[in-house]
């Protein structure tokens, strides 16, 4: 049986330590630089995400005003999703030093979404919209107020005074 040399087990820990501390410093100063920013194909969105997906910024070019609200909108979400899955995978690529391995890493990689079919929506965004838009709803028709109603009677009557109280201490 070898005797463990205490001297060599503590260098060998301080060592693993120092690695670790000098890892957690490279991510805690990349993590705060990650992020995304996508265009859209069309380029009528760029949407701008931090290292935790939410929108740092959006900026909507002179294509968007033509594509109307529904398609707009629907660009704006695609275009965050890719963003957000981008800065997901750098944001899991910075962890990797450090956590490669363990069940936190595991996780983050499980919640990146898998590439998705994409369909071809180059020609969709120019679609015409053969349906008007429905009018607005008409204002609810008002009713006058209720008359107040008298305030209920609460609690016991109070007995007469010649009752016989000699039952009720209270």
């Amino acid at each position: 049986m070898t005797t463990a040399n205490p001297y060599q087990w503590v260098e060998e820990y301080e060592a693993k330590l120092a690695d670790l501390k000098q890892k957690s410093e490279n991510l805690t100063e990349n993590f705060a630089a990650a992020g995304a920013t996508v265009s859209s194909k069309d380029g009528a969105v760029t949407v701008t995400v931090g290292p935790n997906g939410g929108l740092q910024n959006l900026q909507l070019g002179h294509r968007a005003v033509e594509l109307g609200a529904p398609r707009l909108t629907a660009l704006i979400l695609e275009t965050a999703r890719a963003a957000q899955k981008q800065a997901a995978t750098q944001v899991l690529e910075l962890f990797k030093p450090l956590g490669e391995g363990t069940e936190a890493y595991q996780m983050v990689s499980d919640s990146i979404p898998d590439d998705e079919f994409e369909e071809d929506t180059t020609d969709a965004y120019d679609e015409v919209d053969d349906e008007p838009e429905p009018a607005p709803a008409p204002p609810p028709v008002s009713r006058p107020a209720a008359a107040p109603q008298p305030a209920p009677v609460r609690g016991r009557p109070r007995p007469a005074d010649d009752d016989n109280d000699d039952n009720q201490p209270w």
